[in-house]
């Protein structure tokens, strides 16, 4: 009887499942397999002539672009700038606001309004305070600090850009956090106390364990989200200046289409694939490790 109830329940979820699991197959996983097939392809977009096949080249003439590595370069610095900044805020407002602080839900409304509001109604709006003589260029200099070309500067499109992106993430990410925190069970807590715990011993020894799960969630999706960012680049810096700012992504697409190359872009495309993976991959190995360090 146990196997049988075991053997409809699975059938039961696969049924509920299987049109998440279709469209995944169908906008997913079947474009990203006719990418791969295509970046060893070479064709002209709207030519009447068959796309050509050419083997590896396409990679190998990537391999021999010093802008192409420049790109990737470029993309794993942001990506490792971004991605724990946006983690340490994120836990850090999630376990803040899962206290007793005076007007929780005003607070979280703030820290989620960056999320709430459009992407690229956010870049215009930092692009606007961001510019040479905006408004945080004048409260630099009246704190006589240092002030920025920011997106128009080599040094601080890359610093820019990084603010950006962990401020309209941050958000977003604290709400997956909040959610896994408040599911802690409080004899946990209690039981803390009772062993003379206080506040930093209880998160580093009772929440942090409890919720690695979500935060594994939270940095693998925040990994993927950071290395295919184009919508702020795109609108304030055009890959500039000097290329300080053309990551992976923006490079595809400039390739694609204003170079007419997709052969090249696919192959780049098939590239950032197998470094996202193995990036992810990284991930899970270090925060293995350090789970079962003693």
């Amino acid at each position: 009887m146990t196997s049988r109830a075991s053997r409809h329940e699975s059938r039961t979820a696969l049924l509920l499942l299987a049109p998440a699991l279709a469209l995944l197959l169908l906008l997913r996983i079947i474009p990203a397999g006719m990418a791969v097939v295509e970046s060893f392809y070479t064709s002209v977009p709207g030519s009447v002539i068959p796309p050509k096949w050419v083997g590896w080249k396409n990679y190998l003439d990537l391999f021999d672009d010093p802008g192409f590595w420049d790109s990737v370069w470029r993309t794993l610095l942001f990506a490792g700038l971004v991605n724990p900044l946006t983690m340490v805020f994120a836990l850090f407002l999630a376990w803040l606001l899962t206290r007793n602080v005076a007007f929780t839900g005003v607070w979280r409304t703030l820290a989620f309004l960056p999320t709430a509001l459009p992407l690229m109604g956010t870049t215009v709006v930092f692009g606007v305070l961001l510019r040479p003589e905006g408004v945080v260029n004048s409260l630099l200099t009246l704190a006589h600090l240092p002030t920025s070309g920011w997106f128009t500067d080599v040094n601080g499109a890359l610093a820019a850009l990084v603010i950006l992106s962990t401020w309209t993430a941050v958000g977003y990410w604290m709400i997956f956090l909040i959610a896994a925190i408040r599911d802690v069970p409080q004899d946990y807590y209690d039981a803390a106390m009772l062993d003379g715990a206080g506040e930093w011993r209880q998160f580093i020894n009772v929440t942090m364990p409890l919720i690695q799960r979500q935060l594994l969630f939270v940095l693998t999706a925040s990994t993927v989200w950071n290395f295919i960012l184009y919508a702020p680049i795109s609108a304030l810096t055009k890959g500039g200046p000097q290329g300080s700012s053309n990551f992976l992504m923006y490079d595809i697409i400039t390739r694609y289409y204003a170079l007419s190359s997709p052969g090249a872009a696919l192959a780049e495309m098939t590239i950032l694939f197998v470094l996202m993976g193995a990036t992810v991959w990284l991930q899970f190995r270090l925060l293995n490790r350090m789970r079962s360090a003693p």
